[in-house]
């Protein structure tokens, strides 16, 4: 019985080591379409100096106040939403803004922490991907009107607190074995046994917490 528990739990070990590459190359790949977006905006700033320039010579105002308008509201969806000094923290976090605001998810953020953290990158990466895709994704059942995420970490003496909220149309779910069920595919199992697994290898503290409507993780780690 011994043995055939230390299979299974080699092979969960492979699974999740698996699916945390997929997702970190996952997180990688939206990190540098967001700097690939600043980049082009960057590379068009002449240009839209010299839009302006025609405007403001033949002035034209209404089509001066329409042309920054539409600038300010796609350099709002490029621009980075927090800048923290820790570059993995900035770099997730705000890739995952930005994909969470693509599909009219409103995200609130209060986010301060240090430069350098005790955590892996490679485990903090693990960590916020896996809230934000599991709250995207219960967000999406919701009209937009009511999608919202909020998201607040900060320093702990050296321990970095995480409190991560999200609204859903689920209602209170129930625990087995220390996991709320999910009728979701295994890929959402897997993100939510890596989490667990980082958080006790640093020897931290989590917890969940499912109401109606909304959904809760803290950690401290």
């Amino acid at each position: 019985m011994k043995l055939f528990r230390k299979i299974k739990m080699m092979f969960i070990k492979e699974d999740v080591l698996e699916y945390q590459k997929n997702l970190l190359n996952t997180h990688y790949s939206e990190v540098e379409n967001m700097y690939q977006d600043i980049r082009k905006w960057r590379h068009n700033y002449r240009n839209h100096l010299q839009v302006l320039k025609s405007y403001v010579e033949s002035g034209d105002l209404p089509a001066i106040k329409s042309y920054l308008a539409e600038l300010e509201e796609d350099l709002h969806s490029t621009s980075p939403v927090i800048r923290t000094g820790n570059k993995m923290t900035d770099a997730i976090v705000n890739s995952k803004v930005s994909l969470a605001r693509s599909h009219q998810i409103a995200v609130v953020l209060d986010v301060n922490v240090a430069s350098v953290l005790s955590i892996k990158e490679i485990d903090l990466a693990t960590i916020i991907g896996n809230l934000f895709d599991n709250a995207i994704e219960a967000s999406l059942t919701l009209p937009e009107a009511e999608r919202m995420i909020r998201l607040y970490m900060d320093m702990k003496g050296k321990k970095l607190y995480i409190s991560f909220t999200n609204l859903t149309a689920q209602k209170k779910q129930s625990k087995l074995g220390g996991i709320f069920t999910s009728s979701k595919g295994s890929g959402r199992g897997l993100g939510l046994i890596s989490v667990d697994a980082i958080v006790e290898k640093y020897n931290g503290y989590l917890s969940r917490n499912s109401e109606d409507g909304a959904f809760t993780t803290e950690i401290l780690i």
